[in-house]
C-alpha cells in the first residue's frame, strides 16, 4: 500500500481485519493526513459501509469514538450446486449466515432444471429477511469440475451433461441485480478453511469426497487453480485398482471409478443394499454397519495413496476431509492416514495434521459466501462503489 494514497476501500480492508478501529489507528498504519482520513470514512460511511461506534477509553482529551465496518447493511448470497444436492444461503457482510436451505435433484441434472429451483430458493430466502440498505452486493455460485470463472461458465464438467457453456447469470438476474462469482467445489471448500484452519497456517489440502472427488489446494495463503483451472482433479486420475472400468467422465480407470461415493453406492446396490446416495452409505457406517465401514475406509486409503503424492509435492501443513464422505470421519480419515503414512516421505509427514473441514457439510456454503465477500469487499471494487456514487 503506497501510504500518502491509500484509498477509502484500503481503509475499510484495515477495518475489517481488526487491525484498525479509530481514526488515529488509520493515520497511524497508512501515513494520511487527518483531513484525508476524515474525508475518506465520511465517504464510507455515506456509503453504509461504515458506521461510528461506541466511545473508547480516552488517554487526554476527548474519547475517541470507534469505526465500525456495518456487517448488516448489506448481504451476499451463496449457492453451492452438487451433483445431487444444492445449498443456497445468505450471509451479511461480516460472513454470518442468516438463512439457508437445501434442494435434492436427480444426479446429472442440467441447469435448466437445477437453476430455476435454485433461483427461487434464494428469492424466497430473501423476501423472508429484513431489508438491509445495501441490499445485495454479490452471488458466489460453486459447481464440480473446471470452471470458467470471467465468463460465469462451467467449461468442462463431464459428471453434469448440459452445463458446459452455459451463463448462469441469466438464471439469476431476477433474484438480484449483483455480480455472481463464480468457482469449482473443490476450490471453494478450501476457500473456506481462510476462516477456519488456515487462519493458523497458509498450506492446506482440503479433500472434498462426495458423490465425486476433488482437492482444492491452499498455498503461501492463496489458491491454486492452475493455468486453466484443473488444477487438483484427483478423481479423474487413473489408478491401477481402477483399470478398465468406466468412469462417468467417459474415460476408463479413474480413481472415482473405485473410491468415489456413486461408485460405493453402486456397488451396494449390486448387492440388493437399499441406499439411494452416499450420505445413505454414511449413515449406515455411523450406525456401526460393517460393510459400510469398510467400503469408507478402503475408499479413504485410495484417495490417500494419491494424495501422499501431492503432499511429497507441495508439504502442505495439514489435510482437511470434507464432504460427505467425511461425515464419518474417524473411519474414512483412517484410511486416508494409512496410505499417507504408508507412501508419503517421512519429512513430509512428520508434522502433517488430519483434520475435518472446518464448517462440515456447510463448507461449500461458506466458501461461496467468501467467494463474493473477496470480491465485493476488496479495495478496488469498493473503491469503485464510492466513484459510482459520486458521479
Amino acid at each position: 500500500m503506497a501510504r500518502e494514497s491509500a484509498t477509502a476501500g484500503e481503509l475499510l480492508a484495515l477495518l475489517r481485519s481488526g487491525r484498525a478501529s479509530t481514526r488515529a489507528d488509520l493515520r497511524g498504519l497508512t501515513g494520511l493526513s487527518r483531513t484525508a482520513v476524515v474525508a475518506r470514512v465520511a465517504a464510507l460511511t455515506d456509503a453504509g459501509l461504515l458506521r461510528t461506534g461506541a466511545e473508547l477509553a480516552s488517554t487526554g482529551g476527548r474519547p475517541p469514538g470507534s469505526l465500525v465496518f456495518d456487517t448488516g447493511a448489506g448481504v451476499v448470497l451463496a449457492a453451492a450446486i452438487g451433483r445431487s444436492r444444492s445449498q443456497v444461503a445468505v450471509f451479511d457482510l461480516g460472513g454470518a449466515e442468516l438463512a439457508s436451505s437445501a434442494v435434492d435433484h436427480e444426479v446429472g441434472a442440467g441447469p435448466h432444471d437445477v437453476m430455476p429451483v435454485v433461483a427461487d430458493q434464494l428469492r424466497t430466502l430473501l423476501a423472508a429477511g429484513p431489508a438491509t440498505a445495501l441490499g445485495v452486493l454479490g452471488i458466489g455460485v460453486s459447481l464440480p469440475g473446471v470452471v470458467d470463472a470471467e465468463r460465469g461458465v462451467s467449461v468442462d464438467t463431464p459428471v453434469m451433461a448440459g452445463w458446459d457453456g452455459v451463463p448462469l447469470a441469466p438464471y439469476l438476474a431476477d433474484v438480484a441485480d449483483a455480480p455472481i462469482l463464480l468457482a469449482n467445489d473443490a476450490d471453494t471448500m478450501a476457500r473456506s478453511e481462510f476462516l477456519g484452519h488456515a487462519t493458523p497456517t497458509d498450506d492446506l489440502l482440503v479433500v472434498k469426497a462426495s458423490t465425486g472427488i476433488g482437492l482444492g489446494v491452499l498455498a503461501g495463503g492463496r489458491i491454486v487453480t492452475g493455468a486453466r483451472g484443473g488444477a487438483g482433479d484427483l478423481g479423474h486420475t487413473k489408478v491401477a485398482e481402477a483399470a478398465g472400468r468406466p468412469c462417468r467422465c467417459g474415460d476408463v480407470g479413474c480413481l472415482e471409478t473405485v473410491a468415489s461415493g456413486w461408485a460405493l453406492v453402486a456397488r451396494l446396490r449390486e448387492e440388493g443394499r437399499t441406499v439411494d446416495h452416499v450420505r445413505d452409505l454414511v449413515a449406515q457406517a455411523l450406525a456401526g454397519d460393517a460393510e459400510a465401514k469398510q467400503l469408507l475406509r478402503e475408499s479413504g486409503r485410495q484417495v490417500g495413496e494419491l494424495l501422499a503424492v501431492a503432499i511429497n509435492l507441495l508439504n502442505p501443513r495439514a489435510v482437511v476431509l470434507g464432504g460427505d464422505m467425511a461425515g464419518a470421519y474417524d473411519v474414512y480419515a483412517a484410511g486416508v492416514r494409512e496410505a499417507v503414512y504408508a507412501k508419503a516421505s517421512a519429512l513430509a509427514t512428520r508434522e502433517l495434521q488430519f483434520l475435518p473441514a472446518t464448517y462440515g457439510d456447510r463448507a461449500g456454503l461458506v466458501g461461496c459466501a467468501a467467494l463474493a465477500l473477496d470480491a465485493v469487499l476488496s479495495p478496488a471494487a469498493v473503491d469503485a462503489r464510492l466513484a459510482r456514487a459520486r458521479s
